[in-house]
């Protein structure tokens, strides 16, 4: 089972940069594709970015494409989400979370972390 821990999320002032963190333990992490999604206030949680285990294939929402970047350093068990030109409409809770199948569906993911809370103010 992988354990994951969210972090860098913080307040920012719109058009600014956040980068925010999922690391994980356990050894099988390099085998697993990596999420992230994200939930505003009263909005069921979507789909923000997925990255695949080696880290050569990757998938937005469009909302975000061309802004947010994900990335993965096997080495040290952790992914990470790149966000540039922040929205406000970007504030929400995000969430890492394994997959074993290539699908932007919440439900074909399993372990999934705390979460770190994202604001963008305007």
């Amino acid at each position: 089972q992988v354990q994951l821990v969210e972090s860098g999320g913080g307040l920012v002032q719109a058009g600014g940069s956040l980068r925010i963190s999922c690391a994980a333990s356990g050894r099988t992490f390099a085998t697993y594709i990596i999420g992230w999604f994200r939930q505003a206030p009263e909005k069921e949680r979507e789909f923000v970015a997925m990255i695949s285990p080696r880290g050569d294939i990757t998938d937005y929402q469009y909302s975000v494409k061309g802004r947010f970047t994900i990335s993965r350093d096997n080495a040290k068990n952790t992914v990470y989400l790149q966000m540039n030109t922040l929205k406000p409409e970007d504030t929400a809770v995000y969430s890492c979370a394994t997959s074993e199948r290539w699908s932007a569906v919440e439900a074909a993911f399993g372990s999934w972390g705390q979460g770190t809370q994202v604001t963008v103010s305007s």
